[in-house]
């Protein structure tokens, strides 16, 4: 029953990844242009809460896809480095987490099609990654609705979240090279 959903695109929980990607371009006008900060982050909750319930379905419901697994995080990903760019033309110390971010998916995206390659498995997100999606997001819902934030605190969870991301690019980094060097197949505990 679990491979049911292996090789489909259209499944619920994608669905709900695919809607989230549509709401990135909702999320930059309404900050951007219409600078209505709440509604920004009333939508990105909206975004964040459908990744949470994409993933309970796909668990509770044996909807685990080789593709939900792939764009489930670039969605992600995605809607993060969006949020975080709108906010640095406020917040210039959130290019610190968005750079380190942007090398850890590149990273990531290029390790991990490697080892789609050699082995055929597309691997799942683990723990880290999860808990540094929490933190960023956290981090950009504080920013968006503080408009007048002070700069310790700012700087302050700046440093919680590039530390976040610092150690789930780690966990990362180990996992996938040790599947590309030694060929061990992957602990999703890492």
């Amino acid at each position: 029953m679990e491979d049911k959903y292996k090789h489909r695109i259209m499944t619920i929980p994608n669905v709900l990844s695919i809607f989230r990607l549509l709401l990135v371009p909702m999320i930059v006008w309404l900050y951007v242009y219409k600078q209505d900060y709440l509604w920004t982050a009333v939508i990105l909750v909206i975004s964040g809460i459908t990744d949470v319930v994409d993933g309970f379905i796909a668990r509770k419901f044996n909807m685990i896809s080789d593709f939900g697994k792939a764009f489930d995080p670039v969605a992600d990903k995605l809607t993060q480095m969006a949020t975080l760019l709108c906010l640095i033309t406020r917040f210039p110390e959130l290019l610190v987490p968005l750079i380190l971010l942007v090398v850890k998916e590149i990273f990531a995206a290029v390790t991990g099609l490697l080892i789609i390659r050699k082995t055929g498995v597309v691997l799942g997100a683990v723990w880290h990654g999860k808990a540094a999606t929490v933190c960023l997001y956290s981090m950009i819902i504080i920013h968006i609705l503080w408009f007048n934030i002070p700069s310790a605190v700012s700087w302050t969870l700046v440093g919680i979240c590039t530390a976040m991301v610092l150690v789930s690019a780690i966990g990362y980094g180990i996992r996938n090279l040790s599947i590309l060097l030694n060929g061990e197949k992957s602990d999703e505990r890492v």
